[in-house]
């Protein structure tokens, strides 16, 4: 019988499967984001949006290049709900070989932020503060033109998602900005 894990459930499950401290602290990074974007768009549902983003990448840091092909695999072996597997490995859609198009909302939002709270966090460190805190909309624009720059994050996936969503890229910026600054100071940036 499938089920959607708790958060604490889904941590177990994340830390069989990850030991960096980069991927986990990535994946908590965007579960308080998926979080706080549900407290907007989805109240009801906002801890599956945050086990969402918390399982997102479960099976990048062992199996890179099957990215979000072992994560289906895995997540049917554990039995998670079927729309957990759709909604995580949505992410990946035009990336990986999974050929899943994001099409609810939350899915939408994930394509988007994933590789955005890779940028800002990136752009964040460099600044004296280490911090979103003091992290504006034009400071991340500017990298973002930047292509050299947190190369590994993917400006045309950023974009994608922001027009999946309907909304301006600045928009999508300053809305991961603030729910990037939601999060507990443990997250580290």
């Amino acid at each position: 019988m499938s089920y959607i894990p708790t958060m604490e459930e889904a941590r177990e499950i994340l830390r069989k499967y990850n030991k960096e401290e980069f991927h986990l602290k990535h994946a908590e990074i965007v579960s308080g984001v998926m979080r706080y974007y549900a407290k907007e768009y989805d109240p009801e549902r906002e801890e599956y949006w945050a086990v969402v983003g918390l399982l997102h990448d479960l099976d990048y840091e062992m199996y890179p290049d099957e990215h979000c092909v072992k994560q289906k695999e895995i997540m049917e072996e554990l039995n998670l709900d079927e729309g957990l597997i759709k909604s995580t490995i949505s992410h990946g859609w035009g990336a990986t070989d999974v050929d899943v198009e994001p099409r609810e909302y939350m899915e939408k939002i994930l394509y988007a932020v994933d590789e955005l709270t890779g940028l800002i966090g990136a752009v964040a460190i460099m600044r004296p503060s280490k911090s979103v805190d003091d992290l504006g909309v034009k400071s991340v624009k500017k990298k973002y033109k930047s292509p050299s720059f947190a190369a590994g994050c993917s400006r045309e996936i950023i974009q994608k998602g922001a027009d999946m969503l309907g909304w301006e890229l600045d928009e999508l910026i300053e809305k991961t900005i603030m729910a990037m600054r939601s999060l507990n100071p443990e997250a580290g940036i």
